[in-house]
């Protein structure tokens, strides 16, 4: 008989790109008991298939990759992974040393517990009548978002910030009839300055400033 114990895992924890009502922590990520999201920064050098040995690394272990982005590094030559995985503290301790071992690893870094600021791109196709334009347009100043192409029913958009301000406007279009949308997954920086990021969201959440 499987215990209930059993049942639990990283597998659980709510994905990070979820509706904000979803999220409990303070950095809007989401957390189950003792699992929770964790944000990894990986340099790796820019050869071909060292995403998948980096990948796989994680697959072997049952991790799944709630977000993926990678791009070119401040360093000619090297390539920056931010990923976000769900586990324990411990266990993502394990498979950090694991990949380490990866002959192109240069640097791997869980940035979780530290102050960050995170990122996100989604462009978002709706349906859009003309007369449903000026509408949208009220939404586009409300929420900073960019408007990237209009077409004779259509209108696609773009929108930078965090995981809730993505999730807020892809609910607020659902009425229009989303057609597609595509997203960058999370990058992300630690904050030199020391500022308190907890303070910081706090702040966003009170004044509902994204």
């Amino acid at each position: 008989m499987v215990e209930k114990d059993d049942l639990s895992g990283p597998w659980e924890v709510t994905n990070v790109l979820a509706a904000p009502q979803e999220y409990e922590n303070d950095r809007g990520e989401a957390q189950l008991g003792e699992f929770q999201a964790h944000t990894l920064q990986i340099r790796v050098a820019d050869v071909p298939g060292v995403l998948q040995q980096v990948t796989q690394v994680f697959a072997r272990r049952g991790y799944n990759v709630q977000s993926l982005a990678v791009g070119p590094s401040e360093t000619p030559g090297d390539s920056r992974i931010t990923m976000v995985v769900p586990g324990t503290s411990e266990s993502v301790d394990k498979i950090i040393k694991q990949v380490k071992k990866l002959v192109y690893v240069k640097d791997v870094e869980d940035i979780t517990a530290v102050p960050y600021v995170a990122r996100e791109l989604m462009l978002i196709k709706v349906r859009c009548t003309s007369s449903q334009r000026g509408e949208l347009r009220d939404l586009v100043q409300i929420f900073r978002l960019g408007v990237i192409d209009v077409g004779h029913a259509t209108m696609t958009l773009e929108v930078q910030g965090r995981e809730d301000k993505m999730s807020a406007v892809a609910d607020l279009l659902e009425p229009y009839g989303v057609l597609e949308i595509a997203r960058t997954g999370r990058i992300a920086l630690t904050r030199e300055s020391g500022v308190d990021t907890k303070y910081l969201e706090t702040m966003r959440s009170s004044t509902g400033i994204f």
